[in-house]
Formats: C-alpha cells, sequence, structure tokens
C-alpha cells in the first residue's frame, strides 16, 4: 500500500478524534493546524508531544478538517500507523497478493459480512477451494511497553464479542481466525493485555483452546521523501 504524506510536529491529540499539529512551509513559516485522528483508542506511546505525525490530505472540500494523522514517527524511532482503518486493508491486500500464507488456498472474499448471534460483522469471509469458510477478524497492534506488544490498548468489549462470535463458528465447524496486524516496527510478538482488559485475555485463551487460530503478521514500513510502502510480511509470534 502506498501513501504520499506530509510532516507535521504533534502538540498534542485530544477528543479522541482530533490532534493539533505544527507544519512548516517551504520558507520554514511554522503554523498550527488541527486534523483528523482515525483511532478510538487509547494510543499509548503512539501520540507523545514532539512526534513527527506524518499525515494525508482529503480532495473532498465537504470535510471540515480534510488532513488525516496515519503515522508516527517516534522520538524513539520507531514507524507506527495509528490510522486503524489501514489495519483491514493492508490485510485484504496481503491476502489478495498471498502474503500470508495461511489464507493462500482462498476462492472468494468478502467484507463486513453479517454473522453470528451478537449482531456481528465479520472484517473478512473467505471461502478455500473446497468449499470451507473462514472468519477472519482484524486487530490493529499499536501498544508496546516494556519492548513487549500487546492488544488491546483499553478495555474492548466490542474485541470480547468478537472473540465470542469466533468460538460459536469454529464450535460449527468453521475456520475462525484473530488476525492481529502489528502496525508498530518496535513489535516482534504480541501478548494479550491482561493488565489492562483481563476478560479479553481470559476469553483469547479460551477461543484458543476451541479451535479459533491467532496469527499476527508485522508491518514493514519504506520511506522514499513523501512516498510510504506499507506491507504485511512477517509472521511473528502471538504469546497466549
Amino acid at each position: 500500500m502506498d501513501f504520499i504524506l506530509a510532516p507535521s510536529t504533534l502538540i498534542k491529540r485530544y477528543k479522541r478524534f482530533l490532534a493539533d499539529v505544527i507544519i512548516e512551509d517551504e520558507q520554514h513559516v511554522k503554523t498550527a493546524i488541527t486534523m483528523h485522528c482515525a483511532n478510538t483508542g487509547a494510543m499509548t506511546g503512539c501520540a507523545e508531544p514532539g512526534d513527527t505525525v506524518w499525515y494525508s490530505t482529503s480532495d473532498n472540500l465537504k470535510r471540515k478538517y480534510p488532513n488525516s494523522w496515519e503515522l508516527t514517527y517516534t522520538q524513539a524511532q520507531h514507524w507506527i500507523c495509528v490510522n486503524t482503518i489501514r489495519a483491514n486493508q493492508l490485510t485484504e491486500e496481503a491476502i489478495i497478493q498471498g502474503s500470508i500464507k495461511e489464507f493462500c488456498q482462498h476462492s472468494q472474499l468478502k467484507r463486513e459480512v453479517k454473522y453470528g448471534e451478537e449482531n456481528s460483522k465479520i472484517d473478512f469471509h473467505l471461502y478455500d477451494v473446497n468449499g470451507r469458510e473462514t472468519f477472519i477478524e482484524v486487530k490493529s497492534v499499536t501498544l508496546l511497553e516494556a519492548e513487549q506488544g500487546y492488544f488491546p490498548d483499553a478495555v474492548t468489549q466490542r474485541g470480547q464479542k468478537h472473540l465470542r462470535e469466533l468460538m460459536a463458528m469454529a464450535e460449527q465447524g468453521h475456520r475462525a481466525v484473530l488476525f492481529f496486524a502489528v502496525l508498530h516496527s518496535g513489535i516482534n510478538d504480541v501478548k494479550s493485555a491482561c493488565h489492562i482488559d483481563p476478560k479479553y485475555a481470559e476469553l483469547l485463551l479460551e477461543a484458543s483452546q476451541q479451535g479459533v487460530e491467532i496469527m499476527a503478521y508485522k508491518a514493514t514500513f519504506e520511506k522514499e521523501k513523501h512516498l510510504f510502502k506499507m506491507a504485511l510480511t512477517t509472521k511473528v509470534p502471538v504469546l497466549l
């Protein structure tokens, strides 16, 4: 996935969906602007004042805030994709390109399919060459603490519901997958954040015991001036 992005310096993130940053033009004139932040999570470690924020710009004139926060380059020199929408886009791209070996045999892909008994939508619904159904729920991982990657970064009732739904699919004989898209260059494995959401950790372990496949792939970040390339390429361990 390719992006053309511009840099700025973070002042603060607030009201969940907004961030104030400082941009600098070619004459080195600095201006403070507000941009959209498409991330409802805590963003712990992803939004420290002084971090470099790389943003995209929409040509939609109806948007109140045309700029969107895409990446953070931290003062610890880590790249983080904070736009959670990209997790699904990168996962879909990797499935279609055959970069995720576990899904190489799929013959059909659908997005946002209704399923389960708790009014849910699965991120991706696949059929393999034998007609077997696969249900894939994608989660973006960006929390790094003491060199350990964690999910979630806040209590997630929605995430708990998704685990229950996946367990139900596995019980019915379908293939059920919880897929962690690791969008932080400093994370090399993923662990359940039992210190943040102990119920989620409990359900994740139960899901693994009930036949839900749990896997994680890490994104690569390549930069050439203002052109960025991101892709999910490397499988990393999930520590239960």
